[in-house]
């Protein structure tokens, strides 16, 4: 038999006014147990197609929207894990958002790789924590058809990885995250008065090949790379006891 038109009306349970309410309900609770979290859309700039990556990706777009972060006990994933390549830190989490209000406050406004709903490789800042999370997956469909609707987007994140990305998005709490982090030796490149680079003789334009004069300062040293937690110079005296193994000496015996 055909379902009760009188509480279905033939399209599942729930009539219009009714998922608004539920839907209203939810955005109510986002914004009274949510925080004020910010989405940085990831801006391709030289898209690798063969690999499906850009290792120059930037991000020069914000937009706050309220957040609820589902894993209240904690960080989920591995935690801290000491893997060959050192210590890895796997902290995930799961934040919950509306769906129209992501569509009024982002999608509406913003330019993303993919339209219409939340993309893997965006960015979420959570002020409170000053941490950045990767989307690593959007589950749309959970909870499951409550009243014949999805009201939420359940974004699956992991703690971001920054690999020298560039922040422009206009909030200086963002964009300081590129000067602490950064390694990119051209940050601290010295600059002409029309904005140029100074470029070193020493450079190529045909084969593409360009040397910038960089300016060493207390912010930035190539002996230590601008990282706190460099080991350049700890390794620099730590061979010293290891024998030599050059042309000249091949089977690193002491000479005489």
């Amino acid at each position: 038999m055909p379902v009760n038109h009188y509480f279905q009306g033939g399209n599942g349970i729930g009539n219009d006014a009714e998922k608004r309410l539920h839907e209203d309900l939810i955005i109510e609770g986002l914004k009274i147990y949510g925080h004020d979290c910010y989405y940085l859309p990831r801006t391709l700039v030289n898209h690798d197609l063969v690999l499906g990556e850009d290792t120059l990706s930037k991000f020069d777009q914000s937009y706050m929207l309220e957040m609820y972060v589902e894993t209240t006990e904690g960080f989920a994933g591995e935690q801290e894990l000491v893997s060959k390549f050192g210590l890895e830190i796997r902290e995930d989490t799961t934040f919950v958002i509306s769906k129209r209000r992501w569509q009024n406050q982002v999608d509406s406004l913003a330019t993303l790789i993919k339209t219409g709903r939340p993309n893997e490789g965006d960015v979420i800042f959570v002020p409170l924590m000053n941490s950045f999370f990767e989307i690593q997956f959007v589950e749309d469909q959970e909870p499951f058809f409550q009243l014949g609707n999805l009201p939420v987007y359940k974004l699956k994140t992991t703690r971001f990885e920054y690999s020298s990305e560039k922040f422009d998005t206009g909030m200086p709490e963002i964009n300081q995250a590129e000067d602490r982090l950064s390694i990119d030796t051209l940050q601290h490149q010295l600059v002409l008065e029309d904005g140029g680079g100074l470029l070193l003789e020493s450079s190529d334009s045909i084969l593409g090949n360009y040397n910038y004069a960089i300016l060493e300062n207390d912010d930035f040293n190539l002996a230590t790379q601008t990282r706190d937690y460099a080991d350049n110079d700890t390794y620099d005296s730590q061979d010293d006891d290891i024998l030599d193994f050059t042309e000249r000496n091949p089977f690193g015996e002491v000479d005489e």
